[in-house]
């Protein structure tokens, strides 16, 4: 089947809703930003957790500033390698007492390591958009950080090309983010657009496929005819799901066959099931 010449087709959506974690949220008042400002200032900058920092530090992508290890955490072979990797990186290694590392951080569980790095450096949509062979995840208003680090890190090691992120009423890429990513925010590159119907028009006038992830939809995800065409998979909030105006611009709205007794998945076990099935229809 050719990339897509008609217009739009589809309706339907479900998908995450939720807020900004509590440790987030007191660090905003603490400094007495509002937490809307806060987030959209969140570009990767603080990093959190072993696999995160060790991932930020092994993608080389961007300056890694300083890097601070709990001088009383067990003994654990990562954190020797991370300080290794931060040497070699040029970055500041800081051997504090945990306390200071929990102080520091901004998650509740930050393993005794915090990085704080240059922003992560964006790419324009229409980039993402021209490969011949894209397949991108855009979220439709995700703001649970576990959520969104989630979905970051199935769509990257399932092998998208891209995630299309919009830049409000969403989490930005919070350390709660990259800490629940695992390191996929360093090789995964991210686009931000205005709003995701928008950048449907966008993804319209590129010749590219939108597939619309919902509870309602009509085609199994697993027998999705253009899964092997360039193609973004539409994914919303929890409870919300996708707008209504986004489903009105996906081409298709595509369900996750449900044979248990659970009558739903949170947006991130969903987007693993819906970006393994695309896979394994364009690596037949």
């Amino acid at each position: 089947m050719s990339r897509r010449t008609g217009p739009a087709e589809g309706r339907s959506g479900r998908g995450g809703r939720s807020g900004r974690s509590d440790r987030e949220s007191r660090s905003d008042r603490a400094s007495g930003q509002p937490a809307r400002r806060s987030e959209r200032r969140d570009f990767g900058q603080q990093v959190e957790g072993r696999r995160a920092v060790r991932e930020l530090l092994v993608a080389g992508n961007r300056r890694v500033h300083d890097v601070w290890l709990s001088s009383d955490a067990d003994r654990a072979p990562i954190l020797d390698e991370i300080a290794d990797l931060a040497d070699s990186a040029g970055a500041r290694v800081r051997r504090v007492p945990g306390v200071q590392v929990d102080q520091k951080a901004r998650t509740e569980a930050p393993q005794g390591v915090v990085a704080f790095a240059a922003p992560l450096a964006t790419v324009e949509l229409d980039a993402l958009l021209a490969a011949p062979d894209a397949f991108l995840v855009a979220l439709d208003g995700v703001t649970d950080p576990q959520n969104l680090g989630a979905v970051l890190r199935a769509a990257e090691a399932i092998g998208a090309s891209g995630a299309v992120l919009p830049r409000h009423r969403a989490v930005g890429i919070t350390p709660a983010v990259t800490k629940a990513a695992a390191g996929a925010i360093e090789h995964l590159p991210l686009a931000f657009v205005s709003g995701i119907p928008n950048a449907l028009e966008q993804v319209q006038r590129a010749g590219v496929w939108s597939v619309g992830l919902d509870a309602g939809g009509t085609t199994s995800i697993f027998d999705v005819a253009v899964a092997d065409q360039p193609i973004v998979l539409v994914l919303g909030a929890e409870g919300r799901g996708l707008s209504r105006l986004t489903r009105a611009r996906c081409d298709v709205v595509a369900s996750i066959p449900m044979r248990g007794r659970v009558e739903s998945l949170n947006v991130s076990a969903a987007a693993a099931i819906a970006c393994a099935a695309i896979a394994h229809a364009r690596n037949r």
